[in-house]
């Protein structure tokens, strides 16, 4: 899975050719046609009832694009979607080849009617090196891109983007994107593959003056199922989207990720031995959290494993869960290009009872940091058997620290462990510093355990930068090939912090 910082610098309908709307230019619009919510939901029904077609590829000179060459061809923002007009939102789209070989429809909705943006490669700019190419029916935009005055009056920055099979990103104001959502994840982890399901079209909702969020339909299709999804979307410090799904399944879906999120993990001070790198850390997430239905928070340290390494997290009704970036000072990661400490975290919350299943950790190995290798999701226990639809809604929020704080959950702010002389491991585990934490540490008292090899006691001391706990213990993996460890502090006989859980295994 190719990440998708190598495309932030970057099938169609035919129609009758029709005006712009009034005060509006730049996208060319096809004949209008009603349109609503209930119109996705009628597309994605009836296609799951016939067999999957995919749709056509673009010309083959414009697959074959570079990565240089397609950076070589650029949206002129001029041309945006409702530029020039009261609507609050602009929307910028992307053009076709290299990874993206099929095209998206893309249509504008304002009062019921809704117009394809048609295929037109004058509203891009292009180098004098970019190629000559073929354009003909195949040919159409390869996603959007939204913006809004976030900052400034008459600037409008963009928070979001949705490019490429399920893929969207967002990022809350200032900061730079990093991990990405899907709307659907199936057969992650999978022997056999793993199958990627496609935004095929988008309808965009006109805002009304002053509105706050904008609104986007999109259907999805996949040899398996289809879907019909609908964002409600909100910028801000943190970016807001309520999503609400309907799945048909072609297939029985066993192997279903529900609000998926992907991201990167190349190293962090756990596994520093194993690169040769002049920053202290590199990654989109460092770690897994869980707010689950028991109402204990959970917190998983991201690993760039040896091999394939999956985790289920067994729950009823999850309140949450999000991949966090949690580290936030330059000096964490030391890189003036990537900005790693400016990226999002993610945080999912589900909109009705999810019922029971378990979030679900996938961690691919990686050499290099262009490739996503982290996935997490909810994996329904039952599965979604075929000729059969399945509804969820929850919302997704973007930001520095979107999850919400839960009483007496000390968050952890740092994971290191490296090797003792004598043998073993030394895990420190730094908690954040807050209101909860007594004078006196040796009120706290320690759970630690492991389901192989074995623990010292621990200790706790305040770390003086942070002023908060942390923990310290050393763990004797014996002849074990893996073991589960999990700690928590808690004060006078409840939880303190959150409970960390990591899997070691042996290298």
């Amino acid at each position: 899975m190719l990440r998708r910082d190598a495309l932030k610098t970057l099938a169609a309908l035919a129609a009758v050719p029709a005006a712009a709307w009034a005060g509006d230019s730049g996208l060319d619009r096809g004949t209008p046609v009603p349109f609503d919510a209930g119109h996705v939901v009628d597309l994605a029904r009836d296609r799951a009832a016939a067999p999957y077609a995919p749709r056509p590829t673009i010309p083959q000179p414009w697959r074959a694009l570079s990565y240089d060459q397609y950076r070589q061809i650029w949206f002129d923002g001029r041309n945006a979607l409702w530029n020039g007009t009261d609507t609050p939102q602009r929307v910028d789209v992307f053009p076709p080849g290299l990874y993206f070989p099929r095209a998206v429809a893309i249509n504008a909705v304002e009062d019921g009617m809704a117009r394809p943006l048609r295929f037109d490669l004058g509203v891009f700019d292009t180098t004098d090196g970019f190629p000559d190419l073929p354009v003909d029916d195949t040919l159409g935009y390869s996603g959007l891109r939204l913006r809004a005055e976030l900052e400034a009056q008459g600037i409008f920055q963009e928070y979001a983007v949705f490019q490429g099979a399920s893929y969207f990103r967002g990022i809350g104001t200032g900061q730079t994107y990093g991990l990405s959502a899907r709307g659907l994840a199936l057969k992650t982890g999978d022997p056999m593959g793993e199958e990627f399901p496609d935004f095929t079209a988008f309808w965009l909702e006109r805002p009304a003056p002053g509105a706050a969020s904008v609104v986007v339909h999109a259907l999805l299709d996949s040899p398996s199922c289809t879907g019909a999804y609908r964002f409600e979307i909100t910028p801000g410090d943190a970016l807001h989207m309520a999503v609400s799904a309907r799945l048909f399944a072609r297939d029985d879906l066993v192997n279903v990720g529900l609000a998926p999120l992907t991201s990167m993990f190349l190293f962090d001070a756990t596994m520093r031995h194993r690169f040769s790198d002049f920053r202290p850390a590199v990654h989109d997430s460092d770690g897994l959290a869980i707010h689950n239905g028991a109402g204990e928070a959970l917190w998983r340290p991201l690993a760039n494993p040896t091999s394939l390494q999956i985790s289920a997290f067994a729950d009823e009704n999850p309140r949450g869960f999000g991949l966090m970036q949690r580290p936030r000072a330059f000096r964490d990661f030391a890189d003036l290009e990537a900005l790693y400490h400016q990226r999002p975290s993610a945080w999912i919350t589900p909109g009705e009872g999810w019922g029971r299943g378990a979030v679900t950790l996938v961690e691919i190995p990686a050499d290099l940091e262009i490739y996503d290798n982290i996935v997490a999701y909810w994996r329904p226990a039952a599965p979604i058997l075929a000729g059969t639809d399945h509804s969820l809604s929850y919302t997704l929020d973007w930001g520095r620290d979107p999850a919400p704080r839960r009483e007496r959950a000390l968050r952890v702010i740092d994971t290191a462990s490296g090797g003792r002389p004598e043998g073993g491991l030394v895990f420190a585990i730094d908690f954040e510093a807050g209101a909860p934490v007594p004078q006196d540490l040796d009120r706290i008292t320690i759970d630690l355990q492991s389901s192989e090899g074995s623990l010292t006691p621990g200790i706790v001391q305040r770390n003086p930068e942070t002023d908060g706990p942390r923990l310290a213990f050393t763990f004797q993996p014996g002849d074990a090939p893996l073991s589960e460890l999990r700690a928590q502090l808690r004060l006078d006989g409840a939880a303190l912090s959150e409970v960390w859980l990591y899997r070691w295994t042996r290298t």
